[in-house]
């Protein structure tokens, strides 16, 4: 939790958003339009469960239309507050900008806790809620397309897909209404480690340039660098498993919210994974040391921290403890606005939440344009791919043989390049390219000019930078 005096999460959001805006020369009026949340909806519902009416609150708040559909997760948490959720719209709208995805920003929220309920109650809870956005146009796939949050899967947004159909039975589109399905009723391969893929991705981007890692005091690749993951859910354990399996990081810690574990030769993330889901938490593991205040491993010794859980877990209270040159935000303002000026005097860099976790609404715009086009990635294309490829290797081994050159092409080789691309591969190729061209557009501001010393106000010049054109092309 954040200390004492410190501001809140959205207050924060706020912060950076003024400490942006005052390098750049907006009309004030604009200004304040981008800055402002357009609408926030607030739903009280009731749903019969276990011999009595429970009496639920919910939220979705529209920040920014200056492109439609709106676009937004929708969490499930005790702690869900109309501040929380137009902070996270106000996140979302910089975000869709940041990275080129035609959405505004929005975000929603029910005061639950999911933990509390079987699946049958949780499916009319989960109904009824979409039925109170839904005749409120609050889910629509031309107006505000909700996603997973914290909180909710590919289950949650099956159940919110066909309450809008059975409300909207001739609508075609229906399914784009939301993002983040199952692959059998309309989702994308990919989608489910999206946001971990796009962090991955993300550092990749950082690590390609040696000016950038000096800034950080890191040299080198990714591989042997020593990682700690605060938070193993979907965005963190994939994130986690993909920079080790694939980057050869070392996970050396992993804070979960009953401990930490800690082991400096590195963890292994499937197994630790499959011991929290099994035990509900990581205490009890047998293969590291494990240490109950789980706070503290956030502040040893690290080439990388990443924040995968709550917001506000970096604030006053350890700013000045935290070790790792490099963070990189992969959940929501895990680091305030106060631990942020601590740390930026310190010399570490920060890769934040906007662009850092942005993998996410990326794979949902192209669920959604999946979804507008009736048609898979790679369907069209992908055995006319194969045939061309193969016209090249039969062609080589021709000359080999006519010219006697006794070379063969690897089997490996073959197989590799002769496999077309499928959705998996084109929805992969499409996030790595969208995180690239993203960090390459923040890093030119970053060094480009005098009054910027940090990736966050970077970032949000180039978002807010963006969502101004568009503002202005609409005549405001």
């Amino acid at each position: 939790m954040s200390a004492p005096n410190e501001p809140s999460f959205r207050e924060s959001v706020d912060i950076m958003f003024s400490r942006a805006v005052a390098l750049m020369d907006l009309p004030p009026g604009l200004e304040e339009k981008i800055r402002v949340c357009n609408a926030t909806y607030t739903v009280r519902f009731g749903v019969r469960l276990r011999g009595q009416i429970h009496t639920f609150t919910g939220y979705r708040s529209v920040h920014s239309e200056h492109m439609e559909p709106v676009k937004g997760g929708i969490r499930y948490a005790l702690g869900v507050n109309q501040d929380e959720v137009e902070a996270l719209a106000a996140l979302m709208t910089f975000k869709c900008a940041l990275v080129d995805a035609p959405f505004g920003g929005s975000k929603g929220g029910l005061c639950i806790d999911p933990r509390e309920y079987d699946e049958q109650e949780l499916e009319m809870i989960t109904r009824r809620f979409a039925y109170e956005l839904a005749k409120r146009h609050l889910i629509h796939p031309s107006q505000n397309v909700p996603a997973p949050d914290m909180g909710t899967g590919e289950r949650e947004m099956a159940w919110i897909a066909d309450q809008y159909a059975r409300m909207n039975t001739t609508d075609i589109n229906a399914r784009a209404c939301v993002t983040g399905k199952p692959i059998h009723a309309g989702g994308i391969q990919g989608r489910t480690e999206a946001t971990g893929r796009g962090v991955q991705y993300a550092l990749q981007a950082f690590f390609r340039y040696e000016e950038d890692k000096a800034a950080a005091g890191l040299s080198g690749t990714l591989e042997g660098k020593r990682v700690i993951v605060q938070g193993l859910g979907n965005v963190g354990y994939h994130a986690a498993k993909f920079l080790s399996e694939e980057d050869g990081a070392l996970i050396t810690g992993i804070v979960e919210r009953d401990g930490a574990l800690f082991d400096p030769d590195g963890l292994d993330v499937e197994r630790v994974k499959g011991w929290l889901d099994k035990h509900g938490g990581i205490a009890g593991y047998p293969d590291a040391t494990h240490h109950s205040e789980g706070g503290l491993v956030l502040e040893e010794e690290c080439d990388i921290l990443i924040p995968a859980a709550l917001e506000g877990v970096i604030n006053l209270s350890n700013a000045d403890r935290i070790k790792a040159p490099l963070i990189i935000e992969a959940a929501n303002g895990p680091v305030t606005a106060g631990a942020d000026e601590v740390l930026q005097k310190k010399g570490t860099v920060i890769i934040p939440d906007m662009y850092a976790n942005a993998g996410g609404v990326t794979v949902s715009y192209f669920e959604w344009v999946k979804n507008l086009s009736h048609i898979r990635f790679g369907r069209m294309q992908r055995r006319q791919e194969e045939a061309r490829h193969q016209l090249v290797v039969d062609e080589l081994e021709r000359l080999s043989k006519d010219k006697g050159l006794g070379w063969t092409l690897s089997p490996d080789f073959k197989d590799k390049y002769l496999r077309g691309a499928g959705e998996l591969e084109l929805v992969r190729s499409g996030l790595d390219d969208t995180m690239r061209a993203s960090y390459e557009a923040m890093r030119e501001v970053w060094h480009g000019r005098d009054d910027v010393s940090d990736l966050r106000t970077a970032t949000y010049l180039v978002a807010i930078e963006k969502v101004a054109r568009s503002y202005r092309a609409k005549g405001l």
